[in-house]
């Protein structure tokens, strides 16, 4: 087995592998198209493709008051920008559920038998339409609303890895460090995921991610480092996203959509929770915590392995932060069982004390070494034999 993205299986092969797999459904980044134009490309796959797009490029106009056409982006092979935000919105979540739909009437392989399903950031709310609980276009019409106030937000804010090479971060203290930035009243810093118990990403406006810089290693005993991304990103998931009132704002929306009351399914782990924790009545309060509180994204990886998960099916356009997050994992923990299960010249280079911490209570992150992977936009983009 191999956590590689390209490893081949067939419609058979996948189709068994689904009671024992998660759908992973994938957020917003600075390239979204991935392999999209070649599927709108595609003899068998281009009209289910257009149709999705078409659609969302409908919702996306109503929302923003501006003409949308997703489909000659995609064959334009245009990529989207903070300036396109909401087309983006509109891109990544059509193309995740036309990829399903190509699954289900091409291949008769119905999602619904995955054993539990999880989106990052932007993609929770694609596993709630997977998951029957809203329809695309009432799902997508929440947040394309809101898009133009959220990219208004980014304009002066970057973002980081705050993290350790050896030690846990101390999650508490780290949000009480930032709280304490934000107090200066020079704008707002917040944790916006946490990726790992050594690492988590951080969204700060204006200057406060140079306090951080400055004050990080005065703040916190073990040493601690601050990697700052370039470009810049809407501040979900944190605090900022107050001031716009955005969060109520969404709150208010969603009290006007039609929701299905009952459990979704497959069943969703919420990053707001950690856990599967859509229930038949709480969706409208999970979306509305999901606005502003910080991505869980290492408790749902964990949960997924103690769940008993085989395979991660990526779903949409090019999977980014969940495949490398599955990666960095294996890669530590293979090395800190090098380390301690039998050669120990290798425990001098591989210090993981974090990683040391959780294995004798956690043994399923040893799991992480034989987890398969599967980018479903690769996936169909491989198959020959295409039912007619």
């Amino acid at each position: 087995m191999s956590t590689d993205l390209g490893m081949k299986v067939s419609p058979d092969q996948l189709r068994d592998m689904l009671p024992k797999a998660v759908l992973s459904f994938r957020g917003y980044n600075q390239k979204n198209l991935g392999r999209t134009p070649e599927l709108l490309k595609h003899e068998r796959y281009g009209e289910v493709v257009a149709d999705y797009l078409s659609r969302a490029s409908r919702i996306c106009a109503e929302a923003t008051g501006k003409p949308i056409d997703l489909v000659a982006r995609v064959r334009r092979s245009e990529e989207t920008n903070l300036e396109s935000y909401a087309e983006a919105v509109a891109l990544i979540v059509s193309v995740e559920m036309a990829q399903l739909r190509l699954l289900k009437d091409l291949f008769n392989i119905d999602h619904k038998f995955a054993m539990v399903s999880f989106g990052f950031s932007l993609g929770e709310i694609a596993a709630v339409v997977a998951g029957g609980i809203l329809e695309m276009d009432d799902a997508l019409r929440i947040p394309l609303t809101l898009a133009n106030d959220c990219a208004a937000l980014a304009d002066d804010v970057s973002l980081a890895v705050l993290f350790s090479r050896e030690q846990k971060l101390p999650i508490d203290d780290v949000q009480r460090f930032c709280l304490e930035i934000s107090s200066e009243g020079k704008g707002t810093i917040g944790i916006s995921t946490i990726l790992a118990p050594n690492s988590v990403l951080v969204l700060g406006q204006g200057g406060t991610m140079d306090r951080m810089r400055e004050e990080v290693h005065r703040a916190f005993p073990k040493q601690l480092f601050l990697r700052v991304n370039q470009g810049q990103w809407p501040p979900l998931h944190t605090s900022i996203m107050w001031q716009r009132s955005i969060p109520n704002r969404a709150a208010i929306l969603m009290q006007h959509t039609k929701f299905r009351m009952e459990k979704p399914t497959p069943p969703i782990l919420s990053l707001v929770t950690g856990k599967a924790s859509y229930e038949k009545l709480n969706a409208l309060d999970l979306i509305h915590k999901w606005v502003d509180h910080p991505q869980r994204l290492w408790d749902v990886i964990y949960e997924t392995l103690v769940m008993g998960v085989e395979t991660f099916i990526h779903v949409g356009p090019e999977p980014n932060i969940v495949p490398a997050t599955l990666r960095r994992l294996r890669d530590n923990v293979e090395g800190q069982a090098r380390a301690s299960f039998g050669v120990r010249a290798l425990s001098a280079v591989v210090k993981r004390p974090w990683l040391q911490a959780y294995l004798p209570q956690r043994t399923a992150l040893l799991r992480v070494a034989s987890i398969q992977q599967v980018s479903l936009e690769d996936w169909l983009l491989e198959q020959k034999d295409i039912g007619k």
